[in-house]
């Protein structure tokens, strides 16, 4: 006799899910997006098996669908990540995540000397490779990689 134990999660009526995070990143996209400030109904799953992963985190928002410039906070720390917007217990829309050709005020410059590290001034940078999320600085043309992105 085979004995399954399953944890089970309400199913969101309306809300979005973020899945495929690599678990690494989960609370960075929670800081980002500011879930511990949300009144809203928040879960999330850590260092769950993944056959693409190996480990993965997800996250289940209920009542909150995400502004385009969240979505592209998201794309820079997980770009492989897929985001389902729930309604009424259905999948509505799948978003596949891409990232922008421009990425302003997200990103901090690795530069010490970057003029953005030392003015108040808005940082600035153009996605130069998508696919190893490489990103370059429009004032003092540092490049960042995704892997080592601070985000603002």
């Amino acid at each position: 006799m085979t004995m399954e134990k399953e944890l089970k999660v309400a199913a969101l009526r309306n809300g979005t899910v973020i899945d495929h995070i690599p678990s690494e990143k989960l609370f960075q996209v929670i800081s980002l997006l500011e879930l511990n400030n949300v009144t809203n109904q928040v879960t999330f799953g850590y260092n769950l098996e993944s056959k693409k992963l190996g480990k993965k985190a997800i996250i289940k928002v209920s009542d909150k669908y995400l502004s385009q410039d969240e979505v592209n906070k998201i794309a820079i720390l997980a770009p492989k990540a897929k985001i389902n917007i729930i309604k009424e217990y259905e999948v509505a829309e799948k978003m596949q995540l891409q990232l922008p050709d421009e990425i302003l005020g997200v990103i901090k410059c690795k530069n010490p000397k970057c003029i953005t590290n030392n003015e108040p001034m808005i940082t600035k940078f153009r996605t130069i490779d998508k696919t190893k999320a490489l990103f370059k600085c429009h004032y003092c043309e540092r490049i960042v990689e995704g892997e080592n992105v601070e985000i603002i």
